[in-house]
């Protein structure tokens, strides 16, 4: 399927953004493990979270987590520490998603994990026991994911966990993330050194839960908004919170550097609210950032840089290429389409000094993965006509997307 799409000429529109994602899979997994009787509240609709919630309901012989690399992460940890026996599984690109890190720390620990195909690859065969636990060093530069499943089965290894991370540590906002769910459940789990995070043998507690609204969502309509040459834009995005520990919430400064106001309607700390976008005059000619900590927004930001025609030079972007596809490369052959050419450098940055070739007028290819397809669907505000393949991609984190898109007034065909 190919969708081809322009954008509308005035934007004022409102978005009950989905619930989010990063959180939801934390909450299930943590959830599970004190009981599994509350179901948690506002519970992220998308793909990645449903495989989940239909692992850990089912628990079958052999549990499919599709191409949802959280549910492969997350769901492996929890299934060494739990009675049964299970092969999880994915799609033909997980089952090239490298998970050796995770699998060989998990094995240190006493874990009963072989590989049923390639070695370091899915589909695993599990199965589950009680752990000691104890002291752990893993790399810090890998996969966030690697570690915050490490650590949510922390509680329940007999001796605890003490997790040691060697060299730079990447995403370090998902794991505090992480962290924070896990202390909403009653863990005793915090940084105990710089590099070094240590996790009690205190089970979870259950409780009533609420998930807030998905920061990471919120990024493509920022975009829209930059991208919008209407003055009197405004958007306003329902289920925010002020003070969110999610790591995507940094989206609204770096934004601001581009034209986009930020407002919330109460900034009571815990309490969802209504966020509200406006512009401002943007005189930025350059952006510099380093992705590290909040990986997940490059695409936005590589996207809108370049259209917006603000040079930019972005770092900290290496797992970028073990994610859905190599977002590296993909950003570089589809923005060149539109005549954007981007360069790479150390296979961790992206550069454009506003060097620019003849468009080509070809779809975008969004590679199964949903953040290609929902950060070029702004373009259509400054390319009318934009085409997309296969535009329902976008339902591994944000459904509603292209709903949401069509209600804010842009043609979808």
């Amino acid at each position: 399927m190919t969708y081809e799409i322009t954008g509308p000429a005035k934007i004022n529109t409102e978005i009950n953004l989905s619930a989010s994602k990063s959180i939801s899979n934390r909450t299930l997994i943590i959830n599970a493990m004190a009981g599994g009787r509350i179901t948690p509240e506002n519970m992220s609709d998308c793909d990645d979270t449903e495989v989940i919630i239909a692992a850990l309901k089912d628990m079958p012989d052999v549990i499919d987590i599709k191409a949802a690399g959280t549910a492969m992460r997350f769901v492996t940890a929890y299934l060494s520490i739990t009675e049964g026996e299970h092969t999880i599984t994915g799609t033909d690109r997980m089952k090239h998603r490298p998970i050796s890190v995770l699998v060989d720390a998990l094995r240190y620990l006493g874990a009963d994990i072989t590989y049923v195909g390639e070695e370091g690859f899915p589909p695993l065969h599990i199965k589950g026991r009680t752990l000691e636990g104890g002291h752990l060093e893993i790399p810090g530069n890998v996969s966030s994911q690697y570690i915050s499943a490490l650590l949510m089965i922390g509680p329940m290894l007999k001796n605890g966990l003490e997790l040691k991370l060697l060299d730079e540590i990447v995403s370090r906002p998902y794991i505090d993330l992480t962290l924070w769910t896990m202390r909403e459940f009653g863990a005793d789990a915090d940084w105990s050194d710089v590099d070094t995070i240590t996790v009690s043998a205190k089970p979870y507690t259950e409780r009533p839960y609420f998930i807030e609204s998905d920061w990471s969502a919120s990024s493509y309509w920022y975009e829209v908004m930059a991208l919008s040459d209407d003055p009197e834009a405004e958007i306003r995005l329902n289920g925010l919170m002020d003070g969110s520990k999610q790591g995507d919430s940094v989206v609204r400064y770096i934004f601001s550097l581009l034209g986009v106001k930020t407002n919330f309607k109460s900034t009571e700390l815990g309490v969802p609210t209504t966020v509200t976008l406006k512009r401002h005059r943007c005189m930025l000619p350059r952006l510099e950032y380093d992705f590290t900590g909040s990986p997940d927004l490059a695409q936005t930001f590589v996207v809108c840089c370049a259209l917006m025609g603000i040079k930019f030079h972005f770092t900290g972007l290496a797992s970028l290429k073990i994610k859905e596809t190599d977002r590296i490369e993909a950003l570089k052959k589809e923005l060149k389409k539109l005549g954007y050419v981007i360069k790479g450098q150390n296979d961790s940055e992206l550069i454009w000094d506003g060097e620019r070739c003849e468009p080509t007028d070809e779809a975008i290819d969004t590679y199964e993965d949903h953040r290609m397809a929902m950060s070029f669907a702004p373009v259509a505000l400054k390319i009318p006509g934009l085409k997309i393949n296969n535009p329902e991609v976008v339902s591994k984190s944000y459904p509603n997307f292209w709903k949401d898109m069509d209600a804010a007034g842009f043609n979808i065909k």
